[in-house]
C-alpha cells in the first residue's frame, strides 16, 4: 500500500509503460499538414498547374500560388490554435493523486506509469485502467463507458475501468493498463481525434464540394472537346480548359472555414475558456435553451456555515470528518467546527442520488446529515424549521439520529440543522441577461431544496423563479413540465439526464453548465456541455467547453465567438458558391456553343481574388452578432444560385456580343472579364450587409485595385487585358449594370417570400 518507489517509476517511464495518449484538443503537426496539404481539390489544381507550365504560359499558373497561399495559412492558423488548446488543456487538466514512496502526491495525467497506486475521493475520474486495492464504500458509475445506469459497488480485487467516476465513497487501485491500452483510450481513439468540425455548417460545405466534384468531371470532359474544336493550338485548347475547371473549385472554402474556427479557438483562449472540440464553438451559437446547475455555476464554488442549530455540534463534526476526501460541504462544516474525535465504527458515503450520508460512531450511536426533505418524515418540526429557513436562499442540512446504519434509510428524527450560506456569482445577474436578450431560455437544474432554488433564481429575476418544481412529483415523461416551468428542486443526476434528452426531443438546441459529478451525465448529453475550471475531474473530461476561470461571464463571449463563425462563414460560402455556379455556367454554355473559353486562367485568378479571395478573408474574421439559424445549405443555395447565373450570363453575353464581330481575342476576353468583375463585386456588395465604414471600403479598396490593373500598362500586359475596343467595354458595363439590376431584385423577392413562408410557420 506504499506505492511504487521512485526509482521504479523512473524505470518504468523509461520503458514507455506510461500514460500517454493524445489530447482530445488537438492532433500533431504531422496530421494538420497533410489535412491542409493532401485533399482531393489541391491534387487536381496542381496537375492542372503543372499542364499550363507545360502547354501554356507561365502567368496563366497564378492559380498554384493560390493553393499553396491557402495551404500555408491553413497550417498556420491550426497550428497556432493546436498551441493555445494544448497549453489550455495542460491547465484545465485535474491533477491525479498517486501514492509513491509511501506518501499521497498530485501529478499530471499522462505521468502516470503502469503500477500506480492511484487514489480515489468523491467526483474523481478514471484515468487508467486498473484493479482495487483499497475500498472505502467505494462506488463507482460507468454508465458513460458501459451504458449501466447504476453506480456499481467497488470491493478488492475488483476491475476498474478509465473514463468511470467516482460517485460516492473513496478508495485506491493499482494501474494496470496505461496509454492507448486504457479501455476509454480504446474507445475514444478515433471519436476524440481533433476535427475542425462535425455540425450543419461542416455537413453543408461536405455537400457543396462533394456535387462540385461530380459536376467538375463531365462538364471538364464537355469543355475540353470544345476547346480542342474552336482552339487553333494544343496550348489554347489546354489553357481554356484549366481556366474554367480551376474557377469551378471552391478551393478556399475550406480554408476559410477552418480559419474561423482556428481564430475563434485562440480568441476565447485568451479568455481562459478551453474549447475540447472545435464544433462546440457553433453549437452554443445555436443553443436556445441553457440549463444551469444553481450551486457553481450560479453561486460561487464552496460556501460558508453561517449557523448550526443543535444541541450535539460534535455529531455534525464527526459526519464531517468521517470522510478522507470531503465534499464542498463538508469542508465548510469542517472549517467552522473541530474534530471531535470520536470513532467511526461503519459509514455510507454522500451521493448526490441519496442526498445523505451517515456512520455509526463507537459509543455515540447512529448519525445522519442530509437533505431535510428526504431524511425527515413531513411532520417532524425541524423539517418545517428548516423548509422556512430554504425558501430565503440559504442551504439546509438536518441532522437526525437513527438506530440502524445503512444505505436503505431507516426512519430518523431531527436532532438539529446546519444552515449554510452561498454565494452568488457577482457576473450572474448581467450574463442572464444576456442570454435573455438573445432568446436563449434559461433552466435552473439544481439537486437542492426547490425552495432554496427558487429564491435564488428569485434574487437573479429568472422569469417564473417564484414557481419552482419539485422533480420527484414528476414522472417518467418531464416534457410539459420543462417546456412551462424554469425553476426544478431535487433534481437527480438521472433526471438531469433525461430533462436534457426531453429537451432535445422537443426540437431544442441544449447547452448545460455544472461542476459537480451529478451533473456528468447531463453535460454528456447536452448538444453543449459546459464544465468550471474548478469543477470535477469527470465534468472537465466530458464537457466540450471548460471554463477555466469559472467565470460564468464568458458564456457570451462564447455565444459571440459562435454566432461570428457562423454568420461569416455563411457570408463566405455565398461568395465560393456564387464563383462556383458561374463558372459551370460558363463552361456549359462554352461547351454546347462551341466558343473558345471567355477567360483566360490569369484573368480569373485575378477576379476571384479581388471579390472573393481577399474580401473573403476579412469577412471570415469580422465582428458579426447575427443570430444562428438552421437551414444554412437552403439560404446558400437561394443567393448564390441567381448570383451565380447573373455574373455567367452577363459575362458571357458581353463576351459573345464582342465575338460576333470578328475582334482580338484579348478584346473579347477583355470585356467578359470585365463584365465578371462588375458584377461580382455588387454580389460582394449584397453580401456585405449591413454596411460600415471597414466593409465599404473594402469593396471600394477592390474596385480601386482592379481599375489600377486596367490603368497601368505592365499590369494590363501581365493579365492579358485590352482597352482598345471603347464600344465594347462601354457595352459590358451595360450588361453589367443590367444584371446588377436584375441580380437585386431577385434577391429582394427571394427574402420577402422567405419572410412570408416564416411567419407562416410561426402561425
Amino acid at each position: 500500500m506504499t506505492g511504487l518507489t521512485t526509482a521504479e517509476v523512473a524505470e518504468r517511464a523509461a520503458r514507455g509503460e506510461v500514460n500517454r495518449v493524445p489530447r482530445r484538443s488537438s492532433r500533431s503537426l504531422g496530421a494538420i499538414v497533410r489535412a491542409n496539404v493532401l485533399t482531393l481539390f489541391n491534387l487536381v489544381v496542381g496537375v492542372l498547374w503543372v499542364l499550363i507550365l507545360v502547354f501554356g504560359n507561365w502567368r496563366d499558373g497564378l492559380f498554384g500560388l493560390v493553393i499553396v497561399a491557402n495551404a500555408g495559412i491553413g497550417i498556420v492558423q491550426e497550428l497556432r490554435a493546436k498551441r493555445t488548446l494544448d497549453r489550455l488543456a495542460v491547465v484545465g487538466e485535474a491533477p491525479v493523486r498517486v501514492r509513491r514512496d509511501g506518501a499521497d502526491q498530485e501529478i499530471p495525467q499522462a505521468e502516470i506509469v503502469l503500477g500506480d497506486l492511484v487514489v480515489l475521493g468523491p467526483g474523481d475520474r478514471l484515468p487508467v485502467d486498473g484493479e482495487v486495492t483499497d475500498s472505502d464504500r467505494l462506488e463507482v458509475d460507468e454508465s458513460l463507458l458501459t451504458g449501466e445506469a447504476d453506480p456499481l459497488h467497488k470491493a478488492r480485487g475488483d476491475r476498474m475501468l478509465s473514463g468511470s467516476f467516482v460517485v460516492a465513497g473513496s478508495g485506491g487501485y493499482v494501474a494496470t493498463k496505461v496509454g492507448r491500452e486504457a479501455y476509454a483510450a480504446k474507445l475514444a481513439e478515433e471519436a476524440s481525434r481533433f476535427t475542425l468540425a462535425s455540425s450543419e455548417l461542416r455537413d453543408g460545405i461536405t455537400a457543396f464540394i462533394k456535387y462540385v466534384t461530380w459536376l467538375i468531371v463531365p462538364i471538364g470532359i464537355l469543355l475540353l472537346i470544345s476547346q480542342v474544336r474552336s482552339a487553333t493550338t494544343v496550348g489554347e485548347a489546354v489553357t481554356g480548359t484549366v481556366a474554367g475547371v480551376v474557377t469551378m473549385i471552391p478551393e478556399g472554402l475550406v480554408l476559410m472555414t477552418s480559419l474561423a474556427f482556428a481564430v475563434g479557438v485562440i480568441r476565447l483562449g485568451r479568455r481562459r475558456c478551453l474549447v475540447q472540440e472545435l464544433p462546440a464553438i457553433e453549437g452554443l451559437a445555436r443553443v436556445d435553451v441553457l440549463c444551469v446547475d444553481k450551486t457553481g455555476t450560479l453561486t460561487a464554488p464552496g460556501m460558508d456555515v453561517a449557523e448550526v442549530r443543535t444541541d450535539v455540534p460534535e455529531a455534525i463534526a464527526a459526519l464531517a470528518y468521517v470522510d478522507a476526501n470531503p465534499n464542498p460541504t463538508m469542508a465548510a462544516i469542517r472549517a467552522s467546527l473541530p474534530d471531535p474525535g470520536w470513532t467511526a465504527e461503519g459509514k455510507v458515503p454522500f451521493s448526490s442520488a441519496r442526498k445523505w450520508s451517515g456512520a455509526s460512531f463507537t459509543g455515540h450511536g447512529v448519525w445522519i446529515l442530509g437533505a431535510p426533505d428526504v431524511v425527515l418524515p413531513p411532520d417532524d418540526p425541524t423539517r418545517v424549521e428548516a423548509g422556512d429557513l430554504a425558501a430565503t436562499g440559504l442551504r439546509v442540512l438536518a441532522l437526525c439520529r437513527t438506530e440502524t446504519l445503512a444505505e436503505t434509510l431507516a426512519p430518523a428524527k431531527g436532532a438539529g440543522l446546519v444552515v449554510l450560506k452561498q454565494r452568488i456569482r457577482p457576473e450572474a445577474y448581467e450574463t442572464l441577461r444576456y442570454f435573455e436578450r438573445q432568446g436563449v431560455t434559461v433552466k435552473v437544474i439544481s439537486g437542492d431544496d426547490p425552495a432554496a432554488v427558487s429564491a435564488i433564481a428569485v434574487s437573479l429575476d429568472i422569469p417564473g423563479a417564484a414557481n419552482a418544481v419539485d422533480a420527484r412529483t414528476l414522472g417518467p415523461e418531464p416534457g410539459e413540465a420543462l417546456e412551462s416551468n424554469t425553476v426544478f428542486g431535487r433534481v437527480t443526476p438521472q433526471q438531469k439526464r433525461q430533462f436534457v434528452r426531453a429537451l432535445q426531443a422537443g426540437g431544442h438546441t441544449v447547452a448545460m453548465t455544472g461542476d459537480g459529478v451529478n451533473d456528468v451525465l447531463a453535460l454528456k448529453d447536452a448538444d453543449l456541455g459546459v464544465a468550471m475550471g474548478s469543477g470535477s475531474g469527470a465534468t472537465k473530461a466530458v464537457a466540450q467547453v471548460v471554463l477555466l476561470d469559472d467565470s460564468f461571464a464568458t458564456l457570451p463571449h462564447v455565444v459571440a465567438e459562435g454566432r461570428r463563425v457562423l454568420g461569416n462563414i455563411e457570408r463566405v460560402s455565398n461568395l465560393f458558391l456564387t464563383k462556383t455556379v458561374y463558372a459551370i455556367l460558363t463552361s456549359l454554355l462554352t461547351g454546347i456553343i462551341g466558343l473558345t473559353y471567355p477567360f483566360l486562367p490569369r484573368q480569373l485568378t485575378l477576379v476571384s481574388a479581388l471579390t472573393i479571395g481577399i474580401p473573403g478573408f476579412f469577412l471570415a474574421l469580422a465582428p458579426n452578432d447575427e443570430r444562428a439559424r438552421p437551414g444554412f445549405v437552403p439560404r446558400v443555395l437561394r443567393f448564390a444560385i441567381p448570383a451565380g447565373l447573373a455574373c455567367g450570363i452577363a459575362a458571357y453575353a458581353a463576351y459573345y456580343l464582342a465575338e460576333l464581330p470578328p475582334s482580338a481575342p484579348a478584346s473579347s476576353k477583355t470585356v467578359a472579364t470585365i463584365t465578371l468583375f462588375a458584377v461580382a463585386t455588387w454580389v460582394l456588395a449584397l453580401i456585405a450587409r449591413p454596411y460600415t465604414w471597414w466593409r465599404i471600403a473594402l469593396v471600394a479598396a477592390m474596385a480601386g485595385v482592379f481599375v489600377l490593373v486596367l490603368a497601368l500598362p505592365w499590369a494590363r500586359d501581365f493579365f492579358a487585358l485590352s482597352l482598345q475596343d471603347v464600344g465594347n467595354d462601354a457595352y459590358a458595363l451595360v450588361i453589367a449594370a443590367a444584371a446588377c439590376a436584375a441580380l437585386t431584385l431577385a434577391q429582394a423577392l427571394t427574402q420577402a417570400s422567405a419572410v412570408r413562408i416564416s411567419v407562416a410557420r410561426r402561425r
